[in-house]
């Protein structure tokens, strides 16, 4: 099969969502067929990251990692996950919030530590000294690899660098307490699996026990698919590494948790529990929350499928107003290779949302989403609703406004293209065109999460950031991309015939590139 392109990729999404993050998996099982568990975690996690994803797997000498863009299923089949022999194994799937959505930016990435030794890495979250860290890479002589142009990679490269000298377990312990930003690692050599999460832990990740290993994950669902019973949760600050000898910790900095609370609101699925609090029933309490702060008179409650349902089921309890289902989402509307037509476009949302006019038709709706972000998909959205017979819609939204972007691992838009940053509430529902708009408060949002205010960033709706951010021309997804084009690091032009057919023995990416 021909490798797909980056610039055969799909436009910009139709939605403006935020674009998720990214998911990581490891796993540490000898006598288990460990690329099927991380094919299988990942399967779970794939609502973290569509646009690409990747497997490292080691059988004690050596590293093979194969990774392509697009979903889970579309990169694995049986024929590549019989070839992935071992029992330590690293898992990715990736949005691309650092780096162009590009093959050599696909995760796990690799490096050679030295004459024997290899390095795979997988990292959700972003940096925010990227720049400084660059800097340290480019007097070390660690340049990027492959063309890569992620803050994930750079980490890999300084990391394998140090690890030359000391090994991995001693060199991530001097490196990370240098890297600030939101980072949760899984990250392996020959024989060890390693996990590690930033001081803040900004983002979720979890330790699982198998019968025979150890797993760790982005997600407690995932540690559900592959059954996995749940540990703990990795510790901000920690870093764990499992091996023959069983299971080690050590700390590399004080923690100081700010979990993001957007992963209660819509990252993360309803069925993980993250600090001991299921998503699900975080979210059905916003919505009976949002009831009382924004009652509406209705005659019916539906939500924007899917992340919207659990917060419409609240709304419908508190209110009294009867819940229903009044659109049908396409499940099978994900990341695709082919562009829509011009016609296609044009009707927009309706490639994953139509109505039930026998539903609607006729009634006064609350309609209940996650977020609101730039606003095209709820002005399309009620126009629909219009359309297909609601006499009148009032939108609630399961969240407080967006008014800042995230550095800490969301792709959302910037602060001028956010509807929220420039507009006051009836500014936004006149720019929707709903008859009424209602949000939930921040406090209610973080009395539902049942965590103190105090252990949690919810930087993109208050504006304050945990982590001192750096110069605006210092952070940015594409940062290293500019960094790259002054010459100061190596790199490569990305044209396919220029990859080398083998690396070193260990299997590294370019060795494994689809055919």
């Amino acid at each position: 099969m021909e490798q797909v392109r980056a610039d055969q990729a799909e436009p910009e999404p139709l939605e403006s969502e935020p674009r998720e993050e990214c998911g990581v998996f490891g796993v540490w099982a000898p006598g288990e067929d460990v690329a099927k568990l991380t094919y299988y975690g990942l399967y779970a996690l794939q609502h973290r990251g569509q646009e690409a994803a990747g497997i490292s797997v080691s059988d004690g000498k050596q590293i093979v990692v194969f990774k392509d863009l697009g979903l889970v299923s579309q990169v694995f089949d049986e024929q590549v996950l019989s070839s992935l022999q071992g029992h330590v194994a690293v898992g990715h799937c990736r949005y691309s919030t650092t780096g162009a959505d590009t093959w050599e930016n696909a995760q796990p990435v690799f490096r050679t530590t030295s004459a024997d030794t290899g390095l795979s890495l997988g990292h959700n979250g972003n940096l925010v000294n990227t720049h400084e860290l660059h800097e340290r890479a480019r007097e070390l002589g660690v340049v990027e690899r492959g063309g890569a142009t992620t803050d994930s990679d750079l980490l890999c490269g300084l990391l394998a660098h140090a690890a030359a000298d000391r090994g991995i377990e001693a060199a991530a312990l001097d490196l990370l307490p240098d890297v600030r930003g939101a980072f949760c690692l899984a990250f392996a050599d020959e024989t060890t699996l390693y996990a590690a999460r930033d001081p803040h832990g900004i983002r979720p990740l979890v330790l699982g026990r198998l019968e025979r290993g150890w797993v760790v994950a982005s997600e407690t669902a995932a540690l559900d698919i592959v059954g996995a019973s749940f540990v703990r949760e990795v510790e901000p600050g920690e870093l764990i590494a499992i091996d023959t000898d069983g299971l080690r910790s050590s700390r590399f900095a004080n923690p100081e948790p700010k979990g993001c609370v957007f992963e209660y609101v819509y990252l993360a699925r309803p069925d993980t529990v993250i600090a001991g609090r299921s998503v699900h029933a975080t979210r059905v309490e916003i919505g009976r929350r949002l009831a009382n702060e924004h009652p509406a008179e209705a005659d019916l409650v539906i939500p924007v499928p899917e992340s919207g349902t659990p917060a419409a089921i609240g709304y419908a309890q508190a209110s009294g107003i009867p819940y229903g289902s009044g659109l049908v989402k396409n499940n099978y509307v994900g990341r695709t290779f082919i562009q829509p037509s011009q016609t296609i476009r044009q009707l927009g949302i309706r490639l994953k949302l139509n109505p039930l006019r026998e539903v609607i038709r006729g009634k006064r709706l609350v309609v209940v989403d996650d977020s609101i972000v730039r606003g095209n998909t709820q002005r399309a959205l009620v126009r629909m609703l219009r359309e297909a017979g609601a006499v009148e819609v009032h939108v609630r939204i399961a969240s407080p406004p967006v008014r800042w972007p995230c550095f800490y691992g969301i792709d959302f838009a910037s602060r001028a293209e956010l509807v929220a940053g420039g507009a006051d509430l009836d500014g936004i529902r006149r720019s929707i065109g709903a008859d009424s708009l209602g949000y939930v408060s921040l406090d209610s949002l973080v009395a539902a999460s049942e965590q103190p205010a105090s252990r949690l960033c919810a930087a993109c709706f208050d504006g304050r950031y945990p982590i001192p951010l750096p110069d605006e021309e210092l952070i940015g997804k594409h940062l290293l991309e500019n960094l790259g084009s002054d010459g100061s690091a190596e790199s490569w032009s990305g044209k396919p015939s220029q990859l080398p057919t083998s690396a070193s023995g260990y299997g590294a990416e370019d060795a494994v590139r689809r055919p």
